[in-house]
This record gives C-alpha cells, structure tokens and sequence, in this order.
C-alpha cells in the first residue's frame, strides 16, 4: 500500500479534470481559484464567528446592565439582533419580546378612539 500527499493542485477537483486537457497555465489558474475560493470561504467564516461572539458579548453585558446602571434591555434588544442573524431561536426570542413589548404597550397606553 503506497500513500502520498496530495498537492493543491492535485486536491482541487477542477484541476484534477482539466490535467489532461490543458497545460499548466490552465491547471495555475485552476489552483488559484481554487484558493481564492477557500480564502472567501475562511472570512466569511470568521466573519460568522465574530458575529456571534459581539451578540454574546452585548447579552451578558445587557444581562449585567439590568442590575447596574445602563441600557440594560436597550442592549439585550440588540444583542438579540446580532444573534438573530445567525441562529433561529434568538429570532423567536427576539419576535416573542417584541409582541410582548406591544402588548405592555398597549395596557399602559390604550389606544383612544376619537372617531366616537
């Protein structure tokens, strides 16, 4: 059994099939968008992580804010924002305080009408 490790070229599926039609400014060309593509694929990436770690980090600060002075659920709002992007149950949270919030809303200001 004989093992090998496989190049850049060689793993791009792209460059695997174009090996016996072309020459290697094809195959070149191949690798690099292969590369370019795991480039795209790694920021958004980071981009995903660092998204989520700013709505962690706005919920325990929104959290802590509560009891201290700040804009305790002005920031837990937001948070829920951020998250909601990324993950399906800071959406529902986040609709689920909304409705509440219109709900208080509505209690402590009724709605007047002067059409009567």
């Amino acid at each position: 059994m004989e093992f090998r490790v496989l190049s850049t070229l060689e793993s791009c599926p792209s460059a695997i099939a174009s090996k016996g039609t072309g020459g290697e400014n094809e195959r070149f060309f191949h690798a690099v968008g292969f590369k370019i593509r795991m480039l795209i694929k790694t920021l958004q990436q980071a981009r995903r992580f660092l998204k989520i770690l700013v709505g962690f980090t706005l919920l325990i600060l929104g959290v802590v804010m509560i009891v201290t002075p700040g804009p305790g659920w002005l920031t837990i709002f937001l948070a829920l924002g951020v998250l909601a992007a990324e993950f399906v149950w800071a959406r529902r949270l986040l609709n689920h305080l909304k409705e509440q919030t219109e709900r208080l809303r509505d209690a402590v200001f009724p709605s007047v009408d002067r059409a009567a």
